[in-house]
């Protein structure tokens, strides 16, 4: 697995590289660090943006030595320009797997991995990204992880899974596995009749919902179940969004992360894309990953 662990002087990516650190991998792995210097203008000073280079390379060079000591292959990058630009071309260009950052930090008079860097790199990675966002300081480490798959049954979703699958996991790592029930009504009958006047047609919708849903949890359950991974789950009726469901579930259960599909069955403005994924990602208790390696599913 190939990773770009993008970084500042910040707490925050001090914790991301603590947990890539300390997370067990697939064997021959390999992170990319890098740093981006923003250009001098943006600093407050001249003094600190002539010492800012500086400062990335002593970070990126113990950073690689922190990788190493743990048995990974590292290498480590300080390039000037805007963070969002870098980080997205060096991705691309290293057609790496997954782009790990910290919840957010600083840089120059700009917040360097907050805001429009994260949405960017949450939107425009080629590849899955992580955004790392310990629940309380310390708890990174070699440590049974409490995983929340959100899923909708789609290719995307069933990608997320394999995610995970596919990884070593420390021992006690349990996944939950979280599908949304949504009723589907036909188009002629919302735009005509209320859907409370037909209790048959709600009980036919609510029974094919409940259907997909335990279908595609048991799909997934299957997958990491194959892989020797703890795995329970929890089928929620969609009262609010999907996003706040899941933030919700996230919550109660005191996941260490959460991982999504980068889209869904329903369409751009639906379940697992865009809005959703990327406001789990900014606004969860803890870290997310969005799995952006799906092929296109059949119509």
């Amino acid at each position: 697995m190939k990773m770009l662990l993008a970084m500042d002087a910040s707490s925050a990516s001090q914790a991301a590289l603590d947990e890539v650190a300390a997370r067990p991998w697939p064997r021959g792995s390999s992170v990319h660090v890098l740093s981006v210097v923003e250009p001098p203008h943006l600093w407050t000073t001249s003094e600190a943006a002539e010492q800012a280079p500086r400062h990335a390379k002593a970070m990126v060079d113990a950073a690689v030595v922190q990788l190493r000591a743990k048995g990974l292959e590292a290498r480590g990058e300080v390039c000037g320009g805007d963070p969002r630009t870098v980080i997205l071309d060096s991705a691309g260009s290293a057609d790496v797997d997954f782009v790990v950052v910290g919840s957010h930090g600083v840089s120059g008079i700009t917040t360097y991995l907050l805001g429009n860097v994260a949405s960017a790199v949450l939107r425009y990675a080629p590849c899955s990204v992580e955004i790392v966002r310990p629940k309380t300081p310390g708890t990174t480490g070699a440590r049974a992880r409490g995983i929340l798959l959100a899923t909708d049954g789609s290719d995307c979703s069933v990608q997320a899974a394999r995610s995970i699958a596919e990884r070593p996991w420390p021992a006690g790592t349990e996944v939950r596995v979280l599908n949304v029930v949504e009723l589907t009504l036909p188009t002629t009958r919302a735009l005509f009749e209320p859907p409370f006047v037909d209790a048959a047609l709600m009980e036919s919708l609510r029974e094919e919902a409940m259907t997909k849903s335990q279908a595609a949890v048991d799909s997934a359950k299957e997958t990491l179940s194959a892989a020797g991974l703890e795995v329970s789950d929890s089928i929620s009726v969609l009262l609010t969004g999907p996003k706040t469901l899941i933030l919700e579930e996230a919550q109660a259960w005191g996941a260490d992360l959460i991982v999504l599909g980068s889209h869904g069955r329903r369409g751009v403005d639906r379940f697992l894309l865009g809005s959703v994924s990327e406001g789990v990602a900014l606004h969860a208790p803890c870290s997310v990953e969005v799995i952006r390696k799906c092929a296109p599913e059949a119509a």
